[in-house]
């Protein structure tokens, strides 16, 4: 492990400055994952900057809907009683997230934030143009059963690996944000970027910025939302295919709909055909089937991940009915 500096912010204003002023520093709270990446010499800070000391935790009321501060734990959201009753599909993708141990540690933010699970990027001994730009994407034809099916480039198909995103997605979420330049609302549909040429870069926030808090709007969609994560073993284990379901229906017809899915796309990815077939229909099992074909749509599997087309299907059409109570 390289050698770096430690610096303690007292406050969110000289958490900023420690960020700005120190190249390559990063903000570090619960550090399950910044820890490991250190570990295994994948990124190399000048310094890491802990901002556990900022007065961002906690969840409260925010209109009719609920406001999180991004340090507060995995745990402490999965297990309120607001999140479970009004927001299910966050509660139940952070339930399904890691470990006990991890998520009494891991904050929201960090979570929103962590990197991919590419055995290339994890591997600092071979190339990766997420780490080193322009070394070259071993994944396009090596190892590349978790990679992604949607949003890859020819420069990386590295999958997102969270749950809680796909959550926040089919919930508008919105992130508020702390920088230089003062602060802003940002919906997390547009926090995570799409590799293209440049898959090093991987949000859009801004240099030195600091995500303080996550919204979660009150929706008719919120309460009747569902998630289901199939994976290799029941627990501590990162998903093949996630898929996050919120709908909004009215004597018995959909009247509109909010799915995505996760671990096929580089960032959380929404499925709008999917949601298009099935607003203003009635949801039974033939409504299901139709609009879980339609979730593979655009979707360029490689040689060792083709299963995920038939998978995420599946998980679409059974989510479908658990959120219709059909299953």
């Amino acid at each position: 492990m390289l050698a770096f500096g430690y610096a303690q912010a007292k406050d969110l204003p000289m958490g900023i400055e420690l960020l700005r002023d120190t190249p390559a520093a990063l903000p570090i709270a619960g550090g399950t994952d910044i820890i490991q990446l250190l570990q295994e010499g994948v990124i190399a800070p000048s310094e890491l900057v802990d901002i556990n000391l900022l007065p961002l935790r906690g969840i409260e009321p925010a209109g009719e809907g609920l406001r999180i501060g991004a340090l507060t734990r995995l745990s402490e959201i999965a297990d309120d009683a607001r999140v479970k009753a009004r927001f299910p599909v966050l509660a139940r993708a952070l339930e399904e997230t890691a470990s006990p141990q991890v998520r009494n540690m891991a904050t929201a933010a960090g979570n929103l934030l962590q990197r991919t699970r590419c055995l290339y990027f994890r591997d600092a001994t071979v190339p990766c143009n997420k780490r080193e730009p322009g070394s070259g994407c071993p994944a396009m034809d090596g190892e590349n059963r978790m990679n992604a099916i949607f949003g890859g480039s020819s420069s990386c198909i590295a999958a997102y690996p969270g749950d809680m995103a796909n959550a926040l997605l089919v919930l508008d979420a919105e992130l508020e944000v702390q920088g230089p330049d003062g602060g802003r609302r940002l919906a997390v549909a547009d926090l995570h970027r799409e590799p293209g040429d440049t898959p090093h870069l991987e949000t859009t926030l801004r240099p030195s910025e600091i995500i303080t808090a996550i919204h979660l709007p009150a929706t008719p969609r919120s309460a009747n939302s569902h998630y289901l994560k199939l994976r290799d073993r029941a627990s501590f284990e990162w998903a093949l295919v996630s898929v996050a379901v919120a709908l909004e229906t009215k004597d018995g017809e959909i009247r509109s709909a909010r799915v995505a899915a996760g671990a096929v796309g580089t960032t959380p990815w929404r499925l709008p055909l999917v949601e298009r077939r099935l607003e203003r229909g009635r949801l039974d099992e033939a409504a299901a089937v139709a609009a879980a074909e339609a979730a593979t749509h655009g979707a360029n599997p490689r040689s060792q991940n083709a299963f995920k087309v038939k998978l995420l299907r599946a998980a679409v059409q059974r989510v479908l009915l658990m959120a219709g109570g059909l299953a």
